[in-house]
C-alpha cells in the first residue's frame, strides 16, 4: 500500500510556489491539506476572529489549491480557517472558495466543520468536572470561561466523517495541524504511528526543509515507512531537519499529544535517500484511555497605545534604572489628578522595554549587565478604553522625552522619537485564557458540520 500526500504550504495564505505545486499534481496525490491557522500571533485573532493573513493571498492560495483538486479530483482538507479557527474564519474561507468556483467554473462537494464552542455546553462540562487543565493552566472559573471565545482543536475524527459523507473540499476549524494530514491516512488503513509522525513532519510545508521557506513537501506513506521531500527541486531535507520538526511546539520532541493519544518518535529512524529525501521509520502511536479536545480561548481585557523611541546618551542610560521607577510614581498621580478621580491608576499600566538591555529574556539575559551605547524604547499604556491610553500615552510620552538627569544642569532631552506624533494606538488587547482540554461524550460532539454543492 502508498498512500501519497502533498503538503503546499505551511499555511493558506503564506504562498508557495505555482511550479512547486505543479510537480506535486504530477506525483498524483490521494490528497491535498493545508494548515491555515495558529495561535502563534497570539491571542488577538482568536478574540476579534480576524485572520492574519490578507484575504488577496488567501485567494491566491487557494484558487491554485481548488484548480488541483479538480484536476486530480481527490480530497482538499484545510484546517483553522482564518487564523483562529473561529467559525466566521470558516465563513470568510468559504466565501473566497465560491468565489473561485464561479471565477474558474469549478464544481465540488464542500463540507464545512465548526469549532466554536457554545457557553452553556462549556458550563456543562465544567460542571462535571470535564474540562481539565494542563500544565502550566491559569485559573479558570466560569465567568471566564463563558467570558471568551472559546474554540475547540479538532482532531481526524470530524473530518473523516465528512469526507465519508461525500466532502471533496473540507474548510475547517481550529484543528490540530496534524490531522488535516492524518485524517484520509488513517481512513485508508495506514500504521497509526507512520500516519501521525508523518503528519507531524509535513505540518508546516517546507519548514523542515534547507533553507526553510514557504512553498511544500511531498510524502509516500507506506506499510513500514514514508518518504518525505521538498517540491522546490532548488531545496532540500536531511535526517536532522527532519528530525528537529519534532521539537517545533513541542516540550517533548518524543512524544507528542493528540486527541486521540500520544505520538512516540523515540525510537524513530531518520535516513537519506539521497541529498534531497528522507526515509522515516520506527514511531509508534499509544492511544489514550480518555480522549480530549484542546480548548483555546481569548478575552478582551484593554486597550493599548504605543509610542516608540530610541535613546543614544550612556549618561542617561545609566540613570534609568532610577529614573523609570519615580517616573512610574510620578505618572500614578498624574492620572489621578488629570482625570480627578475618574480613573483608578491601578487600572492603567505603564510598561517600558528597552530593546538592547534585555528587553527579550528580561532578568534571563546573560549580557543584561554589559552597557548598552544605544537603547529602543517602546512605551505602552494599557487601559480600560482607547480613549483614556491614548490620554496617559500622551503625557507618559512627553515627560518621558525630558526625565530629569543629575549629571545635566537644565532642560535635557532623553528619548529621541520617529514619529510625529509619537502616540498610536494599537486597539483592543485580548488574552488568552485557557490551557485546558474538555472531555467530551464523543470526538464529534464539540463540532458542526454543514455540507452544499458549490457549483459556478
Amino acid at each position: 500500500m502508498e498512500i501519497r500526500i502533498l503538503a503546499p504550504t505551511g499555511a493558506l495564505g503564506a504562498g508557495f510556489r505555482a511550479e512547486s505545486l505543479e510537480r506535486g499534481v504530477a506525483m498524483l496525490p490521494h490528497v491535498i491539506a493545508c494548515d491555515a491557522g495558529s495561535t502563534d500571533s497570539g491571542p488577538y485573532y482568536l478574540g476579534t476572529g480576524e485572520p492574519k493573513l490578507s484575504r488577496e493571498a488567501v485567494k491566491r492560495d487557494l484558487r491554485l489549491l481548488l484548480k488541483a483538486r479538480d484536476s486530480l479530483r481527490v480530497p482538499l482538507i484545510i484546517g483553522s480557517c482564518g487564523t483562529s479557527g473561529r467559525d466566521v474564519g470558516v465563513d470568510l474561507v468559504a466565501g473566497i472558495a465560491r468565489e473561485i468556483a464561479a471565477e474558474e467554473g469549478l464544481r465540488f462537494a464542500l463540507a464545512l466543520v465548526y469549532a466554536d464552542q457554545d457557553p452553556a455546553y462549556l458550563t456543562e462540562r465544567y460542571e462535571q468536572g470535564r474540562i481539565r487543565p494542563l500544565d502550566p493552566a491559569p485559573f479558570v472559573d466560569l465567568d471566564t470561561l463563558t467570558g471568551s471565545q472559546v474554540v475547540g482543536m479538532m482532531g481526524v475524527e470530524p473530518i473523516q466523517r465528512a469526507l465519508t459523507q461525500g466532502a471533496e473540499v473540507v474548510l475547517a476549524g481550529r484543528a490540530s495541524d496534524t490531522a488535516l494530514f492524518a485524517a484520509l491516512p488513517h481512513a485508508m488503513g495506514a500504521d497509526p504511528g507512520l500516519t501521525w509522525h508523518m503528519a507531524k513532519t509535513v505540518e508546516c510545508g517546507a519548514a523542515c526543509a534547507i533553507p526553510p521557506g514557504a512553498d511544500g513537501l511531498f510524502v509516500h506513506l507506506r506499510e513500514d515507512h514514508f518518504d518525505v521531500e521538498p517540491l522546490d527541486p532548488s531545496s532540500r531535507l536531511t535526517p536532522l531537519s527532519v528530525a528537529a520538526h519534532t521539537l517545533y511546539e513541542n516540550a517533548n520532541p518524543y512524544l507528542i499529544t493528540e486527541p486521540s493519544g500520544v505520538l512516540d518518535t523515540t525510537d524513530a529512524v531518520y535516513t537519506a535517500l539521497d541529498e534531497r529525501r528522507v526515509r522515516v521509520t520506527g514511531a509508534v502511536y499509544r492511544p489514550g484511555d480518555t480522549y480530549t479536545v484542546k480548548l483555546e480561548g481569548a478575552r478582551l481585557v484593554g486597550y493599548q497605545t504605543i509610542a516608540v523611541g530610541g535613546i543614544r546618551d550612556r549618561v542617561v542610560i545609566e540613570q534609568l534604572p532610577k529614573l523609570l521607577p519615580m517616573a512610574q510614581d510620578y505618572f500614578r498621580a498624574k492620572i489621578s489628578d488629570v482625570f480627578g478621580g475618574r480613573v483608578d491608576p491601578d487600572d492603567v499600566d505603564i510598561d517600558y522595554r528597552l530593546y538592547g538591555q534585555d528587553a527579550v529574556l528580561g532578568p534571563l539575559d546573560p549580557d543584561r549587565d554589559r552597557p548598552p551605547h544605544e537603547l529602543g524604547v517602546l512605551i505602552t499604556v494599557t487601559a480600560p478604553t482607547q480613549p483614556i491610553a491614548h490620554a496617559v500615552a500622551t503625557f507618559v510620552a512627553h515627560i518621558s522625552a525630558h526625565l530629569p538627569i543629575p549629571q545635566y544642569d537644565g532642560l535635557a532631552s532623553t528619548i529621541a522619537y520617529p514619529f510625529s506624533p509619537p502616540e498610536t494606538d494599537r486597539g483592543p488587547l485580548y488574552q488568552f485564557t485557557l490551557n485546558h482540554v474538555a472531555v467530551p461524550g464523543d470526538p464529534y460532539e464539540m463540532f458542526r458540520t454543514v455540507h452544499e454543492e458549490v457549483a459556478p
